[in-house]
């Protein structure tokens, strides 16, 4: 588990781990150079399996990729210091991996929520099966980041490309897929928590050259280190309070509106996104949809989903 100032969320997060029904498991923490309380929410935790590590500000490949270092263990479970895991999250993993030793990543469903906890949707992933999986687009990624277990061999030789900003986790399963069979499992094993704070803006809120970038990356799998500092550039800018509030109420009323039919939800958000960049075109047309009826929704969600 990377983190970087997340004192709000992280004590829960730690909580849900140290009470799942399988107990064998060392917890890494990597605390990537958290100017908050972070380090000592974690300390307060006495608990022998926990190990925490510390690094200068990197970013989270840097971070993951040090507790890939770090990892004595065959698999490795990911999550995030906002999330927080079912309680049988890693046995059901686990299991299933042992059952089949072809397997190197296994996900799951999630149930997602707003920064205080509120439920937002259910997200399924597209493709379950390994076959699924395979003959995914690259465009498309296979599994909730945070959500997953893997096998280390198969993930520390190749690590999180410190160049895919933003997209390091898609990077990855697509330079995975020859090495392996993948699968999601149905269950939901996790609640994943979107807050301004620690949210990647979504890629539509990014400029063309970024998602440029992205799409010839993913396609290539690989990037250079120039567009990786191209991307660096263009969220820098981006990183500001304003942005990522706005950003977020964006995602949440998207999320109302495609995922959870709630058009009262999603216009709420749409509203305090627009106030705070009322400039996004985009934005305006979403809240035109949020009085659209529920069948014409789905209809247009279907579209786009196909699209890909």
């Amino acid at each position: 588990m990377p983190c970087y100032n997340a004192a709000a969320y992280i004590a829960d997060a730690i909580k849900s781990v140290l009470a799942q029904t399988m107990d064998d498991f060392e917890f890494l923490i990597v605390n990537d150079g958290s100017t908050d309380n972070t380090v000592e929410i974690i300390s307060s935790f006495k608990d022998a399996r926990i190990l925490l590590i510390q690094q200068a500000r990197q970013g989270i490949a840097a971070a993951l990729n040090l507790g890939l270092k770090y990892a004595r263990a065959l698999y490795i479970a990911r999550f995030d210091a906002d999330d927080i895991c079912c309680p049988d999250r890693l046995q059901k993993q686990y299991d299933f991996m042992m059952s089949d030793p072809d397997y190197i990543v296994v996900g799951s469903a999630a149930d997602y929520m707003d920064e205080k906890g509120n439920y937002i949707f259910t997200h399924f992933p597209l493709a379950e099966s390994n076959r699924q999986i395979q003959s995914l687009s690259a465009k498309i990624c296979p599994f909730i980041h945070a959500s997953v277990m893997y096998r280390k061999e198969s993930v520390v030789n190749i690590g999180y490309d410190l160049n895919a900003h933003s997209f390091e986790d898609h990077l990855l399963w697509l330079q995975l897929k020859k090495q392996g069979k993948m699968h999601n499992m149905p269950e939901r094993l996790m609640f994943v928590r979107i807050n301004p704070g620690s949210f990647t803006i979504d890629e539509k809120k990014r400029s063309r050259d970024f998602r440029t970038i992205k799409a010839k990356a993913l396609n290539d799998q690989f990037i250079s280190v120039q567009d990786g500092n191209r991307l660096l550039e263009i969220i820098r800018i981006q990183n500001n309070p304003v942005a990522k509030q706005g950003a977020y109420h964006s995602m949440l009323a998207k999320k109302f509106l495609w995922n959870n039919y709630d058009p009262q939800m999603a216009r709420l958000n749409m509203k305090k996104a627009i106030r705070l960049n009322p400039f996004d075109i985009k934005d305006y047309l979403l809240f035109i949809l949020t009085y659209f009826p529920k069948n014409i929704i789905h209809h247009i969600y279907s579209k786009l989903v196909t699209a890909k």
